[in-house]
């Protein structure tokens, strides 16, 4: 099938970002529905690409191959069951990117022979360079990995992981990620003023900065240690810089934060589940 029919449970920032990339990437607008209780978030998607637009979830999932839950975590156990006879019908992938949502728990409310991934996709797939990890139950076909490859990949790259319990490991690495970078650029910001920078400098060149050491990782065939070692002369400023880092324990707090993360993920599911 090279144009699945897709349904989006939610109109929001994510699923207008995912169909923008489908739109793009050659899915034809009149292969994708979405349903949100709120006809100001469907207008906003309207001017995104001509798709189909519906305020009843059952009438968007009927006939649909892929359906796609971008809902809040909190109201996902009555989304499910509202839509459970219509995916059982029609035999539909459902994808989620509800964070906290277990497998099991989607499985109770869909049906246990419902087809499901579950992924964790980052805020950077709101600029087309996301990072997502997913998880597939027993029951999804390989044409129906397929489907969710193309999907979450028409807004960055895409992991699949062993386990389900790496989700909690993706949330805190990908996940919330991009926070910790943006908090390192504060700091670096915050540290450049109190030099004597002025704020719109120290953030110019901070935040290209970011940009540039990430595309040298991305368009480099050597690894991150030695990209490190090559713009790090012996006895040099950034040599002093690294020590520094180092001897206040980075690499520690970079894996106690990680696992703080982790651990949280893990709480939200049984919280949620």
């Amino acid at each position: 099938m090279e144009h699945p029919q897709i349904t989006f449970i939610g109109a929001g920032n994510m699923a207008s970002s995912i169909i923008g990339g489908l739109v793009e990437s050659g899915q034809p607008a009149d292969r994708i529905h979405a349903a949100d209780p709120f006809p100001q978030s469907l207008e906003r998607l309207r001017e995104i690409a001509p798709v189909n637009t519906h305020d009843d979830n059952t009438a968007a999932v009927t006939g649909a191959d892929v359906v796609i839950l971008a809902v809040k975590p909190q109201v996902m156990a009555d989304v499910c069951t509202g839509i459970a006879e219509a995916v059982q019908a029609s035999g539909a992938l459902v994808i989620s990117i509800a964070a906290g949502i277990t497998i099991a728990s989607m499985g109770r409310w869909l049906g246990e022979r419902a087809a499901i991934v579950r992924c964790m996709p980052n805020t950077p797939a709101l600029l087309g360079c996301g990072a997502t990890g997913l998880y597939a139950n027993e029951q999804v076909s390989q044409q129906q990995r397929d489907f969710a490859d193309t999907i979450l990949g028409a807004v960055g790259i895409v992991r699949w992981v062993e386990r389900e319990a790496d989700l909690d490991t993706v949330t805190a690495l990908s996940g919330s990620g991009p926070a910790y970078f943006f908090l390192f650029m504060e700091s670096m910001i915050d540290a450049g003023v109190a030099q004597g920078l002025d704020r719109d400098t120290a953030t110019e060149l901070a935040l290209q900065t970011g940009l540039g050491a990430a595309r040298m990782a991305l368009e480099n065939d050597v690894d991150l240690v030695e990209l490190r070692r090559r713009v790090t002369s012996p006895g040099g400023t950034t040599q002093a810089a690294v020590e520094s880092f180092e001897a206040q324990g980075l690499r520690q707090q970079v894996t106690d934060a990680m696992a703080a993360a982790a651990a949280r993920a893990e709480t939200m599911a049984k919280e949620m589940g």
